[in-house]
Order: structure tokens, then C-alpha cells, then sequence
């Protein structure tokens, strides 16, 4: 699934740094070029990946994302610690679950949010 979703990333112009998942989500640190913009790159990553996990028939039943997705912007100096962070993604889950780790990166972002638009635990 990663040479997937970093092919879609690239054949839209731009460079993945790092990729790395959990069962219940996925991180992809990338350079973005600025004539996309954030929500069309991410319905096509959303979108091909679904159609592309479905025709594999890698689940028993029809694979689609949840509704949404979180970007943050990192300077060039954190590129370093962002991809050493999504790397070990196994690590900080072991610790906190997903869910809590996302409001604190809000909260640490001053993002404004209502729990109601929060992911979801899959089920």
C-alpha cells in the first residue's frame, strides 16, 4: 500500500519524505508544490487507494477511508524529527492511542476542533 499511495503522491508533482501506518491510520510526510492544493491531493490519495485496496481484495469486506483527514505544515529544520516520528509510529501508539495523540497535536497547533469531527475508533 505504501509504493501505492507514495505513486499517487508523486505522479501529482510532489516529494514523500516518510510514510507509515497503524491498523487505524496512516502517516505520509511530504513536500508539497503549491499549485494543488491540500483537499484535491488527498481525495485522489483517498479515493485511489480505496479503489486500488478493493480491487486487490485485501479485506473481506468493501475498504473506504473515514471522512476527513489531518495536515500540519513543518518547517525544513523538522523534517528530521517529523520523519523520525512517523517512523516509529509503533512506539508512540504503544503509549497513547491514536485518538489521544491527534487532540494533543491540535491543542499543540491552536487548532479549534469539535469532538464531534474527531476520527473515530474503528470498529
Amino acid at each position: 500500500m505504501y509504493q501505492y499511495i507514495i505513486g499517487i503522491i508523486q505522479n501529482n508533482g510532489h516529494r514523500v519524505l516518510a510514510i507509515n501506518d497503524m491498523p487505524d491510520h496512516v502517516h505520509v510526510f511530504f513536500g508539497m508544490r503549491p499549485d494543488q492544493s491540500l483537499s484535491d491531493l488527498m481525495r485522489k490519495v483517498k479515493g485511489e487507494s480505496s479503489e486500488w485496496i478493493n480491487l486487490q481484495k485485501f479485506t473481506s469486506s468493501s475498504f473506504r477511508w473515514q471522512e476527513g483527514y489531518g495536515a500540519f505544515s513543518y518547517s525544513k529544520s523538522q523534517i528530521s524529527a517529523v520523519c523520525h516520528y512517523i517512523e516509529t509510529q509503533e512506539q508512540h501508539h504503544a503509549k497513547k492511542t491514536f485518538l489521544d495523540e491527534y487532540q494533543e497535536v491540535l491543542k499543540a497547533f491552536d487548532v479549534a476542533y469539535d469532538p464531534q469531527y474527531i476520527f473515530k475508533e474503528p470498529v
